[in-house]
């Protein structure tokens, strides 16, 4: 029988074709329980984006043989359910660590030369005529600082943060990690305790998923062994830093930046204090929204699904 196949929300077109060619698609284009737990009862497999998987939608789908994540993360899924019922979950671990390598470094470069303050002041005309353009910017306090010679530490060495090491490498900056499953580092990085990577580190880019063991991990205690000059990028999740202890340092002067692409809730509230601070750049979780990457994942999870759809006992009829 062919297999019954659930989207949340369309993928890229190679993804798309890949799922039409192995089964019977429909795409629900919604995201709550409750619209989905009707479609749920007759699919064999379900494909969510950064969309929830509660334990009630995985009992609905009492048909299910996989789950796809189109992303690297799992943690809006119930795994335990999961387990409990038998239904493997896939996702697409280092499809996006390219695109969001390349992201943090225009984080890290957007922050070192204040370019949002920058752009924004030349929009509103703060640069009259009768003296220099170097001269105004110097005299607005928006001169930048270099990110060749500084050292950049990496919280977390998978395949996103090894490719940041990669690239910051060749901007000429030192390159320190601290992962606790890694024994081996990228060439030229060195392991160091998470305390010396806070205290040493120019610029601190966070590469750990959220877990119990890293909710909070950046936080008042953390914030205060940093530089007070550092900048901190947070492409990961939201939960692994404490957003009122940044915002706290950054009023205080104890941090000097703060780039953020997630958020909790997503997308944040219009009136959420990170996205007016004049010293944070704030993007929509946008660090794995290239073209490439974004064919690249559903590609991944479509193979995925496909695969375990066409094991032996793999549907049902």
């Amino acid at each position: 029988m062919t297999p019954k196949i659930l989207l949340t929300e369309p993928i890229a077109t190679p993804g798309m074709e890949l799922l039409r060619a192995a089964g019977e698609v429909h795409v629900a284009h919604a995201t709550d329980p409750a619209t989905l737990a009707g479609p749920l009862t007759t699919a064999d497999a379900l494909v969510v984006r950064s969309s929830p998987v509660t334990a009630g939608m995985l009992e609905a789908g009492r048909r299910l043989r996989v789950v796809g994540r189109h992303g690297t993360g799992l943690d809006g899924i119930d795994l335990a359910a999961a387990d409990r019922l038998g239904i493997p979950v896939v996702g697409t671990p280092g499809a996006n660590a390219e695109s969001v390598a390349e992201f943090v470094i225009l984080a890290a470069l957007t922050l070192a030369r204040q370019a949002p303050s920058a752009a924004a002041s030349l929009t509103r005309g703060a640069f009259p005529a009768g003296r220099s353009l170097p001269s105004a910017v110097v005299a607005a306090g928006l001169t930048g600082t270099m990110l060749a010679g500084r050292t950049l530490g990496l919280v977390g060495l998978g395949a996103i943060g090894r490719g940041v090491a990669a690239r910051a490498q060749g901007l000429g900056m030192n390159v320190i990690g601290y992962d606790v499953a890694t024994a081996t580092p990228p060439p030229g990085v060195r392991l160091v305790a998470l305390d010396d990577l806070l205290r040493e580190a120019d610029v601190v880019s966070l590469h750990v998923p959220q877990t119990p063991q890293t909710t909070g991990l950046i936080g008042a205690a953390a914030l205060a062994r940093m530089r007070p000059d550092a900048l901190l990028v947070n492409t990961a999740r939201a939960g692994v830093v404490d957003s009122g202890a940044v915002l706290a340092a950054l009023d205080a002067g104890r941090l000097r930046g703060y780039a953020v692409d997630v958020f909790a809730p997503e997308p944040p509230r219009p009136d959420d204090p990170l996205l007016h601070h004049r010293r944070v750049f704030a993007t929509p979780h946008m660090a794995a929204m290239t073209h490439d990457a974004l064919d690249a994942m559903a590609v991944a999870v479509a193979r995925s699904v496909i695969a375990h759809l066409q094991a032996p006992g793999g549907t049902q009829p």
